[in-house]
């Protein structure tokens, strides 16, 4: 169903006045439009981070290069520390 739909599906409480008070859904139409939503909300994030500035690398090339200097230096550290902190599951 579109938004809509669910939208339209909704039934409304009133007081003695006929005033509106509360909107109902059916669960089955809360749980879909609930859904609907979170999606949104995750196309918006994605649109975000598609529209962020992106990151410039190295060549590899260059990436090389420069690991290179720096195994010649000294300048390195044991792969089982380099693991430090990373959690994989």
């Amino acid at each position: 169903m579109s938004v809509t739909e669910l939208l339209e599906t909704a039934q409304f409480l009133v007081d003695g006045g006929g005033e509106k008070k509360a909107v109902v859904f059916d669960y089955v139409h809360w749980e879909e439009l609930l859904t609907l939503l979170e999606d949104l909300e995750d196309a918006k994030e994605i649109h975000c981070l598609r529209e962020a500035e992106s990151v410039t690398l190295k060549s590899a090339e260059d990436s090389f290069r420069q690991g290179w200097k720096e195994m010649l230096s000294g300048d390195t550290r044991p792969v089982d520390e380099l693991w430090e902190g990373i959690d994989a599951e």
